[in-house]
């Protein structure tokens, strides 16, 4: 799944012709999947297009994948849906590899020990 995500444009919103087109379905199929779907919500502009999220893009992938590579039906791959996104609840992800991580990580680091050497300096009387 991870190879999918990783080929997505870095942006905020998508139409659902741009989603179509990742996700490799037409849109009828996209607007289908949000009636049997709960997890896809796509925002609406004032003129009713749709906004799909990057999450839902990624959601959209998982529900190609499960009724087309692995065969689920709608209620299948909805139970499987409800118990991935529960797995993914209980084990947060963290960015551990990511160099600007790790750099915000140092930097909290070194704010901490710099307390930590400030609070436990002795206290001069004035």
């Amino acid at each position: 799944m991870s190879d999918s995500k990783s080929h997505l444009p870095d942006k905020l919103y998508f139409k659902i012709g741009e989603v179509a087109d990742l996700v490799g379905v037409k849109p009828y199929v996209l607007r289908y999947w949000e009636t049997e779907f709960s997890v896809v919500r796509p925002a609406k502009t004032r003129s009713q297009h749709r906004l799909y999220r990057r999450k839902d893009v990624e959601t959209l992938l998982q529900i190609k994948r499960l009724l087309h590579d692995e065969r689920f039906t709608i209620a299948g791959a909805r139970r499987r849906l409800k118990a991935l996104q529960k797995e993914e609840r209980q084990q947060p992800e963290l960015p551990l590899g990511d160099p600007s991580y790790r750099a915000l990580l140092a930097a909290i680091k070194r704010d901490l020990e710099a307390l930590h050497r400030m609070l436990s300096a002795p206290v001069r009387p004035s």
